[in-house]
């Protein structure tokens, strides 16, 4: 079958529809062309916005990160140094502990002993008493040396041992003291200036004691020694020939020269006694 005669203006018609739809596809895609950069450039710009924030969001917290590292390492320093008090306080407090144990042993050792004080004091103080007694006849009867210093010594120790307000080991202790000078004058050498009275006439002197085996004196002028008799227990002038002899013991005595040998009127011992 033949197709039908299309007549001019339905033609006509089909040919601008045509042209039409060709314009409208062409405008198409002409806007396609240029909207398609736009709206890439507007997807970038999303996209580095989104980057932005992501990068200031990943900087805080990182910021926030190192803050809390900061923290931690503080902390864990702090900790470390806790552990470490901890520990000292432990070996100390296990220092204390044997301490209080030994103090406490002590303690008790103390408390045996003190019950016994009593006892001991009653035993002690005769003892005590004697040897003062001793004491002071010794320095009586002893040569003459230092008389007022010495008897001083001995009165105060009476007086002490009278006392209600001292304790017993206190009294011994000065009473032991006492007899160690004493003790002491019989291996020292000193020298030191006093009065002498000699044939009634009081007169000032300097005394030389060697130990307790001479005491001499010199007179100021050196014009005059003598020594003292301990077996007529008085004063006897020498002879000017040891003037010199007792001038150097004295600086000697001084420690104003070296030690040396002294001729000097000593008796022996059986003479002594």
């Amino acid at each position: 079958m033949s197709s039908p005669v299309e007549t001019p203006p339905t033609l006509v018609r089909r040919r601008l529809s045509a042209r039409a739809r060709a314009i409208a596809a062409g405008l198409v895609g002409l806007l396609l062309a240029f909207a398609a950069p736009l709206a890439s450039a507007q997807s970038l710009d999303r996209a580095v916005a989104v980057r932005e924030k992501a990068n200031r969001t990943g900087a805080q917290s990182q910021g926030r990160i190192d803050q809390i590292a900061d923290e931690t390492d503080d902390l864990l320093g702090k900790y470390r140094i806790e552990l470490q008090q901890i520990d000292a306080l432990r070996s100390y407090n296990t220092q204390l502990e044997k301490l209080l144990a030994s103090q406490e042993a002590e303690i008790e050792s103390l408390g045996k002993e003190i019950g016994g004080v009593t006892v001991i004091g009653r035993q002690v103080t005769p003892l005590m008493l004697r040897m003062v007694d001793a004491l002071s006849q010794f320095v009586d009867l002893d040569v003459p040396f230092l008389p007022e210093e010495r008897a001083t010594r001995v009165s105060e120790l009476k007086k002490l041992m009278d006392r209600s307000d001292v304790a017993d080991a206190e009294k011994y202790r000065r009473t032991l003291e006492a007899y160690q000078i004493e003790n002491e004058y019989g291996r020292t050498i000193e020298t030191y200036r006093g009065n002498l009275e000699v044939g009634g006439e009081s007169r000032t002197v300097d005394f030389l004691r060697i130990g307790r085996v001479a005491l001499l004196y010199q007179t100021l002028d050196a014009n005059e020694v003598g020594t003292w008799d301990q077996a007529e227990r008085s004063w006897k002038t020498l002879d000017g020939s040891y003037n010199e002899a007792v001038r150097r013991g004295l600086r000697i005595a001084r420690k104003q020269a070296a030690p040396d040998l002294l001729r000097l009127p000593i008796k022996p011992a059986e003479d002594a006694r």
